[in-house]
Protein backbone atom coordinates (compact mmCIF):
# COMPACT_ATOMS: atom_id res chain seq x y z
CA UNK A 1 0.00 0.00 0.00
CA UNK A 2 1.46 3.51 -0.91
CA UNK A 3 -0.11 6.15 1.43
CA UNK A 4 0.11 8.70 -0.96
CA UNK A 5 -2.17 7.26 -3.44
CA UNK A 6 -4.66 6.59 -0.90
CA UNK A 7 -4.38 9.96 0.18
CA UNK A 8 -4.68 11.55 -3.49
CA UNK A 9 -8.18 9.50 -3.26
CA UNK A 10 -9.36 10.43 -0.15
CA UNK A 11 -8.83 13.91 -1.33
CA UNK A 12 -10.01 13.48 -4.77
CA UNK A 13 -12.77 10.96 -5.08
CA UNK A 14 -16.13 10.77 -3.64
CA UNK A 15 -17.01 7.94 -1.76
CA UNK A 16 -19.47 7.09 -4.29
CA UNK A 17 -16.82 6.81 -7.10
CA UNK A 18 -14.49 4.88 -4.63
CA UNK A 19 -17.55 2.37 -4.40
CA UNK A 20 -17.93 2.31 -8.20
CA UNK A 21 -14.29 1.93 -8.70
CA UNK A 22 -14.38 -1.54 -5.94
CA UNK A 23 -16.64 -2.71 -7.97
CA UNK A 24 -15.53 -2.21 -11.63
CA UNK A 25 -12.57 -3.83 -10.51
CA UNK A 26 -14.09 -6.95 -9.07
CA UNK A 27 -16.48 -7.25 -12.25
CA UNK A 28 -13.19 -7.08 -14.24
CA UNK A 29 -14.20 -3.80 -15.60
CA UNK A 30 -12.47 -0.58 -16.88
CA UNK A 31 -12.04 1.84 -14.13
CA UNK A 32 -13.89 4.98 -13.71
CA UNK A 33 -11.22 6.67 -11.85
CA UNK A 34 -7.70 6.70 -11.66
CA UNK A 35 -6.19 4.61 -8.79
CA UNK A 36 -2.15 4.08 -8.79
CA UNK A 37 -0.63 0.66 -8.18
CA UNK A 38 1.33 -2.32 -9.52
CA UNK A 39 -1.81 -4.49 -9.85
CA UNK A 40 -5.43 -4.98 -9.50
CA UNK A 41 -4.65 -6.27 -5.89
CA UNK A 42 -2.56 -3.07 -4.64
CA UNK A 43 -5.40 -0.82 -6.56
CA UNK A 44 -8.13 -2.44 -4.87
CA UNK A 45 -5.76 -2.38 -1.65
CA UNK A 46 -5.91 1.44 -1.56
CA UNK A 47 -9.82 1.85 -2.98
CA UNK A 48 -10.83 -0.05 0.23
CA UNK A 49 -8.08 1.98 2.38
CA UNK A 50 -9.92 4.77 0.89
CA UNK A 51 -13.02 3.82 1.45
CA UNK A 52 -12.39 2.93 5.01
CA UNK A 53 -10.02 6.23 5.48
CA UNK A 54 -13.32 8.36 4.34
CA UNK A 55 -16.03 6.67 6.25
CA UNK A 56 -13.88 7.08 9.77
CA UNK A 57 -13.45 10.89 9.24
CA UNK A 58 -16.86 11.08 8.30
CA UNK A 59 -18.30 9.46 11.27
CA UNK A 60 -15.50 9.72 13.74
CA UNK A 61 -14.99 13.19 12.57
CA UNK A 62 -11.08 13.10 12.40
CA UNK A 63 -8.25 13.89 10.48
CA UNK A 64 -6.74 12.21 7.44
CA UNK A 65 -3.53 10.83 9.74
CA UNK A 66 -5.93 9.56 12.76
CA UNK A 67 -7.93 7.39 10.44
CA UNK A 68 -4.63 6.39 8.38
CA UNK A 69 -3.37 4.93 11.99
CA UNK A 70 -6.65 3.57 12.53
CA UNK A 71 -6.71 1.71 8.93
CA UNK A 72 -2.97 0.09 9.28
CA UNK A 73 -3.95 -0.49 13.03
CA UNK A 74 -6.67 -2.85 11.41
CA UNK A 75 -4.72 -3.99 9.15
CA UNK A 76 -1.62 -5.38 11.44
CA UNK A 77 -4.31 -6.99 13.88
CA UNK A 78 -5.62 -8.76 11.15
CA UNK A 79 -2.30 -10.44 9.69
CA UNK A 80 -1.04 -10.74 13.19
Amino acid sequence: MKIPVVKKLVENQSMEELIAAEEALVEEQPLPIEVGGEDEGEKLTHILAAIFILEKMKTDGVDFKSALREYTRRVRESIS
